[in-house]
């Protein structure tokens, strides 16, 4: 991290693309204010630690008329749709979340879905054993996701800058396909696109373990949206953590419910969770509620890793981080 050199050089153009649309967003929110949304819309991808959002739906406990979840391709969709207001709240990473911040969105965390401890990780061909065999491979990653800091860290553990490695830019989504094309030998993946890559021969090379706090999850959601339709919101997360707690309850049908989604075995489901550890609403009271809110260090330290790598040109405000208003008043 003490490489200047990197400063610049992952200014990438998927964040070019954010700050612009983040400048635009307000024109577009002017344009249609003259009466609210018929729906509050909550973006999310494919990742493992967010999928009670989606169990609460397939439970039933969202109202359709009032809130939808919009399943994104990639985490660059997710947070290109918050900043052009094409949704009201997103699931972000943290460093997705300070992203959007340095950006210019006025927005606020409502939620800590969980602190990745090895569902993200480095997948690489047979043959690459070590963190440093990857000098000189071709290696994908989202670059306005999470995998851009993982790459960072994994790299520097290694000894390695991103000048000693091929990087190529390549969205959740289009993972397997790279892989099984010959076009990466390694990605830097998350569940379920791991246990997928896994299935056609990739090796586990490296993980989230090895950073614990680095990657945590939140919900973030518009400051205007959040006045606007407070009960949305708080049906939302009240239904979220009752899918938790069936999750905890009944986990067998859980998984099941929960594979087809993400495009894995209920097996495949409960092998994945393993690498997540869920935030449960007292935990949530500590990462967000006064006078200390867990998340303004954790964010802290995020944007200095992210400064120093030239993920961030600074590191943005971190005052009104969090906002527990919404979270339900008993477990």
């Amino acid at each position: 991290m003490t490489d200047r050199r990197l400063k610049g050089v992952e200014m990438d153009k998927g964040r070019r693309r954010f700050l612009a649309a983040s400048a635009l967003a307000p024109l577009a929110l002017a344009a249609g204010c003259s009466g609210p949304p018929p729906l509050t819309r909550v973006g999310g991808m494919l990742w493992i630690g967010s999928e009670p959002l989606f169990l609460a739906r397939e439970l039933g406990l969202y109202d359709a008329n009032t809130l939808r979840l919009v399943e994104m391709p990639s985490n660059t969709a997710n947070l290109m749709s918050l900043a052009t207001g094409d949704v009201e709240a997103a699931t972000l990473t943290l460093d997705e979340y300070l992203l959007a911040r340095e950006g210019g969105l006025d927005v606020r965390a409502i939620l800590v879905f969980d602190d990745s401890a090895g569902a993200d990780v480095i997948m690489s061909r047979p043959g690459i054993e070590r963190l440093e065999d990857l000098r000189g491979k071709r290696i994908g990653v989202d670059e306005t996701a999470a995998g851009a800091l993982m790459l960072v860290k994994s790299l520097e553990a290694a000894g390695l800058t991103p000048r000693d490695i091929v990087k190529l830019r390549i969205t959740g989504d289009h993972q397997l396909r790279a892989y099984l094309a010959g076009k990466v030998d390694a990605l830097v993946s998350w569940e379920p696109f791991a246990t997928q890559l896994q299935a056609e021969g990739a090796r586990r090379l490296y993980d989230s373990s090895h950073f614990p706090g680095l990657i945590v999850d939140t919900l973030v959601a518009r400051t205007d949206a959040l006045e606007r339709s407070p009960d949305s919101f708080r049906q939302l997360l009240a239904g979220y953590f009752r899918a938790l707690d069936y999750l905890h309850a009944a986990p067998d049908d859980a998984f099941r419910r929960m594979a087809p989604r993400l495009g894995v075995s209920p097996d495949k489901v409960r092998a994945a969770l393993a690498g997540i550890r869920f935030m449960d609403l007292a935990a949530n009271r500590g990462w967000l509620e006064e006078p200390s809110p867990g998340l303004v260090p954790a964010a802290g330290n995020v944007a200095r890793i992210m400064v120093s790598a030239g993920l961030l040109r600074q590191s943005p405000t971190l005052a009104g981080l969090a906002d527990p208003r919404f979270l339900p008043v008993s477990p």
